[in-house]
């Protein structure tokens, strides 16, 4: 099976309109998912599944004989993976991993709208594929109350409510099911959680999410990116109170990195036998020292 073919058809179990948080329908010019790299036309000798294919991926692809790496992320360092930039300035890492792509005929294909707006099957309706896989992985399926359980669109946050367990717990869950090096923790460990929220990005103005949390008593962010002003302030202030509060942050990558994980559990309904398909983790991107 040529390597066009694969993606068609992860495309196509991606079923169902395409259409961003912000209610723009996705088109052909303006979706993220690409072929970044490496020539499509021809014979997949197998599949790699990551959140980003970053150098010791692309290794470990080659080790295994697999010429398909389908990475969540881009791979060049920019929204859009434009290139221009790099090859004009002949930046020695860009010549260095297009060289390693390049000479193992390695193709990267980027599949971010299909599975978060397009989504996957799941029980009769359309979910999304990368926090779908996260809910999986800590076992919060039966526990979404929210747009989780539908398309990406339907909610700009994904919400639960759990058993009550505590900080301490979710982030060690999240530290041992990810493979992970550690989790950075605002507010108590000790802290109950009943209430999980994740939302977007937060780069940035986190009035509306502040508001919500305080409404709503929720007691724990699973945060995506972090900065240490707003939403990380409010949610220290509020644990200094004795409020039930905390966020929990393992990065970007780590988090979503278990809906390319879980992509595993589908890839046999949409490849035929005889392509072998592996995840491999694009590494925990923070070290710490304690």
């Amino acid at each position: 099976m040529q390597i066009s073919e694969v993606i068609d058809r992860i495309k196509n179990y991606h079923d169902g309109k395409e259409i961003d948080p912000d209610g723009n329908e996705i088109t052909e010019s303006t979706t993220r998912d690409k072929v970044l790299f490496g020539d499509v036309h021809q014979e997949c000798t197998g599949i790699v599944t990551s959140a980003w294919a970053s150098v010791d991926v692309i290794k470990q692809a080659i080790k295994l004989g697999a010429n398909l790496i389908i990475s969540h992320e881009a791979i060049f360092w920019n929204h859009g993976d434009h290139q221009d930039w790099l090859q004009s300035e002949k930046n020695q890492t860009y010549e260095a991993k297009i060289e390693l792509l390049a000479s193992h005929h390695i193709v990267v294909w980027r599949d971010h709208d299909h599975i978060h707006y397009g989504g996957i099957p799941v029980g009769g309706k359309l979910v999304d594929g990368i926090f779908y896989g996260v809910a999986q992985i800590m076992g919060w399926t039966d526990y979404q109350i929210n747009g989780n359980g539908e398309r990406f669109r339907d909610s700009r946050y994904r919400q639960f409510e759990i058993p009550t367990t505590t900080v301490r717990t979710i982030a060690d869950k999240l530290i041992q099911s990810g493979n992970l090096n550690g989790a950075k923790v605002y507010g108590s460990l000790d802290t109950k959680v009943t209430k999980v929220i994740i939302p977007g990005h937060n780069l940035g103005a986190a009035n509306d999410l502040i508001s919500k949390i305080d409404k709503e008593d929720i007691n724990l962010v699973l945060g995506m990116e972090v900065i240490d002003f707003t939403l990380a302030e409010y949610i220290r202030d509020s644990s200094m109170l004795g409020i039930d509060r905390a966020m929990v942050t393992v990065g970007h990558f780590n988090l979503e990195e278990f809906g390319m994980k879980y992509m595993l559990n589908y890839l046999p309904k949409v490849i035929d036998a005889g392509v072998d398909w592996h995840f491999v983790q694009s590494g925990d991107m923070y070290n710490y020292v304690v």
